[in-house]
């Protein structure tokens, strides 16, 4: 039998020779000795006349990929591109995945010296237009700036490469000064495609597509691509070339095995009743060999963030420090959160929603723990490839509570991305650190009523969010255990909830705490709630003594409409608040509009007016012919006597009398 020859193996991946010399330069400098996978696939196409549809892994080097291309194409015209002419568009779906890019693409065009030389221009004074193309990125995100301000510097500066999410995008394009002409423009990139269709950002998408020229290179790049991403392939880009990454592995039996992620990323789960959790992710935390630099931690709200953001700091152990960044922070909080992380020099975790779950190239974070699993089984990777990127090992763990949540592992298994028991660290598990752990929690709760209130706030938003798990076969809210995950958080007692209505639960937890009597740690703030239930309690006193006076003189019945002035002035300041906020709304729809939309708006605006006018008239007519009907039959008694006996029509009037007597307080 001949001999076996060996395998031979595969030349190292190099980058392309025809690639200008500044750019291999920055390449060398950065580290990238090589190409990924999707850089190499992609380079190929996207630097030639190719529209792309890239899917690839998390941190297998998507930025890159298009960044190449796209600064490529903006420099290889003969000429500079005119003032306000718009050559290439980057959409991203956050501002933190925008300001990523806008980073990358001022490193990579500083090796470019004429782009380099422009960047130093003072961006308070108008930029000159050079004979030769360079590269002048804008980075546009909603929050640190006002739309006002950045279209100034647009065009002051005027920048060929706009950097940004949808919806400061779609403002600035609706400009007339703003120009992307098909003689000027080149390339269209969206990353992250699939989120920026599932926050909703579809409308501006619309939008942008309209304003840009037919033909033009566009690159479609993510780690998953949906349903809403494939119509969107289909309206906005020209025979696109598909190019899908994926990581194969040899399973037990030499079975291949194909992954949505990395292999330097471990993907475990570890089943633990709510209580257990926070006990767990210490452990996690504690037995990790090496200590993580860069832990993150998911929750499913922004509420829970918060809380939790507050309470843990006393709870985890010695030694880490804890940022938190979710969706109802300030943009300029935000962003200061999220570079604190980012240069962090001491171990840190990051306690976050999915707003952090999708494009972030976070260095050294080697641990991903999710506290609760996402609402959206396709964010499942996205959220756990923060970890394990450029090769970096990492570990990210899913928390299950026993029971039917346990199913979600075979709808991952389905969905390409496995998970094994978390075999290290080694976990155990006792109802006392679970007792411990969530005693601490609550002492701070007791201490400051306003982290009670946050974490009946907390638990609240994280109900809702279990009730709309798409998932809902697997997270089923009948078989939560209430009174474990009260625990879990560390609650002084439940909130009142529709979910835990009817069932026999004690929402005091045994505890027996007077939840009334936990202060603010505020001095003023609990001055003022003191003050406010004094008054609640007068108020309550005199509405006790009204009824009872009320039932003492039974002919005098307490008037049911007559609502108290406090009540009726906060009503209507109310309505005038919301009164407010839809003309606000209004006013920011229409500034978005086109001129014909504009003109279909107002129509259709008038159309309604005119159609309320209608229903107004129809209606006092009907309550006039209500009117004159009520003043025959009641005008005498005799008219009665059509229906009957005269007994009959004298008990009729009767009632008629009692019911006017009982309803006289209604009348205004």
């Amino acid at each position: 039998m001949a001999p076996v020859q060996p395998r031979a193996k595969k030349a190292p991946r190099s980058w392309d020779s025809t690639l200008p010399q500044w750019i291999l330069d920055y390449l060398q400098t950065s580290g990238f000795e090589q190409p990924t996978p999707v850089q190499k696939s992609t380079l190929d196409l996207f630097r030639g006349n190719k529209d792309v549809v890239v899917e690839a892994v998390t941190g297998s080097g998507k930025t890159l990929a298009y960044l190449i291309p796209v600064v490529e194409k903006l420099l290889r015209g003969d000429e500079a591109a005119k003032r306000h002419h718009v050559q290439g568009l980057i959409l991203a779906p956050t501002r933190e995945l925008a300001q990523q890019i806008y980073n990358v693409c001022v490193n990579l065009i500083k090796f470019h010296p004429p782009s380099a030389e422009q960047l130093q221009h003072d961006k308070d004074e108008k930029r000159t237009i050079t004979s030769e193309p360079v590269v002048y990125p804008q980075l546009l995100v909603g929050g640190t700036t006002k739309a006002a301000e950045d279209l100034s510097s647009f065009l002051r500066l005027s920048p060929n490469l706009l950097i940004g999410t949808p919806g400061r995008l779609a403002e600035l394009l609706a400009s007339p000064y703003v120009k992307a002409p098909a003689s000027t423009f080149e390339v269209l990139v969206m990353d992250e495609a699939d989120r920026l269709l599932d926050l909703g950002f579809s409308q501006e998408l619309n939008r942008i597509l309209g304003y840009l020229p037919k033909q033009r290179r566009t690159g479609l790049f993510s780690a998953s691509l949906s349903d809403a991403t494939e119509r969107l392939i289909t309206t906005g880009l020209l025979y696109p070339h598909r190019i899908t990454v994926r990581v194969r592995n040899l399973k037990d039996g030499g079975e291949i095995q194909e992954r949505k992620t990395p292999m330097s990323l471990q993907m475990s789960y570890l089943i633990a009743p709510a209580s257990q959790k926070m006990p767990a992710l210490c452990q996690i935390l504690e037995k990790l060999d090496p200590r993580p630099a860069r832990s993150i931690v998911f929750f499913s709200t922004c509420f829970a963030v918060k809380y939790f953001a507050r309470v843990l700091q006393g709870v985890l152990p010695d030694g880490f420090n804890i940022v938190s960044l979710h969706g109802k922070l300030e943009p300029q909080v935000r962003e200061k959160n999220f570079e604190r992380f980012v240069n962090s020099t001491s171990p840190s975790i990051l306690l976050t929603t999915d707003i952090a779950a999708r494009g972030l190239d976070i260095p050294q974070v080697d641990l991903v723990v999710q506290h609760d699993p996402p609402t959206d089984t396709k964010v499942f990777i996205h959220r756990c490839g923060r970890a394990g990127r450029a090769g970096r090992r990492g570990l990210a763990v899913v928390f299950l509570q026993p029971g039917r949540e346990e199913g979600y592992l075979q709808l991952l298994e389905v969905r390409q991305t496995p998970c094994t028991p978390l075999g290290k660290p080694v976990i155990t598990l006792s109802e006392e650190t679970a007792k411990e752990i969530s005693s601490k929690i609550r002492k701070q709760a007791i201490a400051d009523r306003e982290i009670y209130q946050l974490a009946q706030r907390a638990f609240v938003s994280w109900a809702r969010s279990y009730i709309e798990h798409q998932a809902s076969s697997i997270f089923r809210i009948s078989d939560l255990d209430w009174v474990d995950l009260a625990h879990g958080y560390g609650l002084v007692e439940l909130p009142k909830m529709p979910e835990i209505k009817g069932k026999n639960i004690d929402r005091s937890l045994g505890l027996g705490i007077d939840t009334e009597a936990i202060p603010f740690k505020d001095k003023a703030r609990e001055k003022k709630r003191l003050e406010e239930l004094e008054k609640w309690k007068k108020e309550k006193a005199a509405r006790i003594a009204s009824q009872e006076n009320a039932n003492a003189e039974p002919g005098q019945k307490r008037k049911k409409n007559e609502a108290w002035s406090e009540k009726q002035d906060a009503e209507e300041s109310k309505v005038a608040r919301r009164e407010k906020k839809r003309k606000r709304r209004e006013a920011e729809r229409a500034s978005k509009m086109t001129e014909k939309e504009r003109e279909e708006h107002t129509k259709l605006e008038d159309l309604i007016e005119k159609v309320r006018k209608q229903n107004e008239e129809k209606a006092r007519e009907e309550a006039e012919e209500r009117r004159k009907e009520r003043a025959v039959l009641g005008g005498d008694g005799k008219t009665f006597g059509a229906f009957g006996k005269g007994g009959q029509s004298k008990k009729r009037v009767e009632e008629e009398e009692d019911s006017d007597e009982e309803f006289g307080g209604f009348d205004d």
